[in-house]
């Protein structure tokens, strides 16, 4: 596990998954089908537990202008700046399943932001950090 540091804001426009994690996929390709893939774009997949509903998860794509979200008809989030606790997965295709193992790991750690998301930062088809924030700055 190491510790990330996200200088800035990143705003970010998403397609909710109707349930989690059967609907992750489908979320994806929903989203994929807006906005195609590009290196120019970061992706990610943010999830958290929400009104007492169990965990609503959202495949998001970074705004690459304010505004753009709103073009593709989405809603939109802030992925907040700051420390991240982080484990990067090199080839998380081949055992999805260690996603699921890789937040277990980083959720049992003290000094969460209590409001933060888990956040999967797709760096490629094969690698992505699983992250989570640190509670304060």
């Amino acid at each position: 596990m190491e510790s990330v540091i996200i200088e800035k804001d990143i705003p970010v426009f998403y397609v909710t998954a109707a349930s989690f994690p059967a609907g992750v996929q489908a979320a994806h390709e929903a989203l994929h089908a807006l906005v195609p893939f590009s290196t120019g774009r970061k992706y990610y997949g943010v999830s958290r537990p929400e009104n007492n509903t169990g965990i609503v998860y959202r495949a998001a794509a970074e705004e690459l202008y304010e505004g753009e979200g709103a073009e593709y008809g989405c809603e939109t989030l802030i992925l907040k700046n700051g420390r991240y606790l982080s484990i990067t997965l090199h080839d998380y295709l081949s055992d999805v399943q260690s996603i699921g193992k890789a937040f277990q790991q980083i959720l049992s750690q003290p000094g969460l932001d209590p409001h933060g998301y888990c956040v999967e930062y797709y760096i490629n088809d094969k690698e992505m950090q699983c992250m989570v924030r640190m509670g304060g700055k």
